[in-house]
């Protein structure tokens, strides 16, 4: 009895052994991680875009707004910026930010050279179980850590040695970019611990850069004939070709911080749109009233400005959130372009602390303010405005201390090896002869 129930078991459990094979088997493809083509398909694209922003965009948008005999000299400066900064990221600055490592401050050796780093290996995005290929999400940050150096150069266009102002980016983004870019967006990073919310860069590209400008300013100092001479930009037409390529470009910064095409990505999408029209208008109307007219020097400032405000909120704001951030920015930065620069005498030649870092600082704090759900944002129902907005407060104290000190530090030290000026008669003539040898127009 007992040998022909045990044949009977045995004879059960195989006809049982493919159903439990086939449930086990439907477990593990449930717990594998998932590429989906659309996604990468998307962050291929967006990485494009993000490069899109930095040449042409930005290099025209400077460039136009220059003048001529320097022209040439923003076109380099932006291209060789991003190139050298390509290879870095590569090389140390990929494992530096992200490189697996539990400081809160860097991401360690553990990718030098993307050791390890293979077709197979996977990063992970903002869902459970959905990954990207690595290697798409390596290029797209490397295009973020390529256009936040060349933002800086607004700040000394006209006057800095095209080896100092190499030397100073390299420098940079070794020890104030990539530092800062893993405390923000790395789960072990000092600022991601906090809570603060920095969707697509506004402490880490933004006010990063902006600090970096206004230090640069003040060490620098002015631009021969600054306040005397005129200094009007030689092309309003290429400033407003290039901030519309940025534009365009920046939906690949924003909606492609989503690393996902799914719906996040499509508000980060619509709300890049909006906040970004409403500054553009704003600034229109501040200018109409102080002024008497509405400028289109004001209009790509105020585009820039919204696109700039909207960076850090665009994936927790709801779209008339955006509006608002859109409305309440370009009229704080007119503040500063307008008044305080006059006031304390610094020469940032186009604005980038006015326009990025204190657009970055009030799309920052503004971003704790609009996750609220009541104002259609997307915290939860145990969302508290005040302790996000404080946190929000934090993270931009760290980034304005960390980018401030550390580029000063690094600016004396490119003046030590370099120099950081040209001299004067070569800043009378113009960089685009004296460094580059040519022009960027002919008569």
């Amino acid at each position: 009895m007992q040998k022909t129930l045990g044949w009977a078991g045995l004879a059960a459990l195989a006809l049982g052994m493919p159903a439990v094979a086939q449930e086990t088997a439907t477990a593990a493809v449930a717990a594998a991680p998932v590429i989906d083509k659309g996604d990468v398909a998307w962050m291929m694209t967006a990485s494009a875009l993000v490069l899109f922003m930095t040449v042409p965009g930005l290099a025209l948008f400077y460039g136009g707004l220059v003048r001529t005999k320097n022209m040439l000299s923003v076109l380099m400066q932006c291209t060789m910026i991003a190139a050298v900064v390509m290879i870095i990221w590569v090389l140390y600055g990929y494992s530096f930010a992200f490189g697996g490592g539990t400081s809160p401050f860097w991401g360690g050796l553990g990718k030098l050279f993307l050791s390890g780093v293979t077709p197979e290996t996977t990063a992970a995005t903002f869902s459970d179980g959905v990954v990207l290929p690595e290697y798409v999400f390596i290029a797209f940050q490397m295009t973020f850590a390529a256009i936040t150096p060349a933002l800086i150069i607004g700040a000394f266009a006209e006057r800095a040695k095209f080896s100092a102002v190499l030397l100073f980016s390299v420098l940079w983004v070794t020890f104030v970019y990539f530092p800062v870019a893993h405390m923000v967006w790395d789960a072990s990073g000092l600022i991601f611990g906090m809570g603060a919310i920095d969707f697509a860069g506004g402490t880490v590209v933004h006010i990063n850069a902006g600090v970096a400008a206004l230090v640069w300013a003040l060490v620098l100092g002015p631009r021969v004939g600054y306040g005397r001479d005129n200094m009007a930009p030689h092309s309003m037409t290429l400033t407003m070709v290039g901030a519309a390529m940025l534009w365009v470009g920046w939906f690949g910064f924003n909606a492609g911080s989503n690393l996902e095409a799914n719906a996040g990505a499509t508000l980060a999408m619509i709300n890049t749109f909006v906040a970004t029209a409403a500054a553009i208008v704003s600034w229109a109307l501040v200018e109409t009233i102080a002024r008497g007219k509405a400028s289109g020097l004001g209009a790509a400032s105020g585009m820039v400005a919204g696109l700039v405000a909207v960076t850090p909120a665009c994936g927790t704001t709801g779209p008339v959130g955006a509006i608002a951030l859109g409305l309440a920015v370009s009229p704080v930065c007119y503040l500063f372009v307008t008044k305080v620069k006059q006031r304390f005498g610094y020469d940032d030649s186009l604005d980038v602390f006015g326009v990025h870092g204190i657009g970055g600082i009030v799309g920052a704090i503004g971003t704790g303010i609009l996750m609220a759900p009541g104002l259609g944002g997307t915290g939860g129902e145990d969302f508290a405005m005040g302790a996000q907005v404080m946190t929000q407060i934090k993270a931009v104290a760290i980034t304005l201390l960390w980018s401030g000190i550390g580029s000063l530090v690094l600016i004396h030290v490119t003046k030590a090896i370099t120099g950081l000026r040209v001299a004067t008669d070569d800043e009378r003539q113009g960089l685009d002869l004296t460094s580059h040898g040519e022009s960027a127009y002919h008569a």
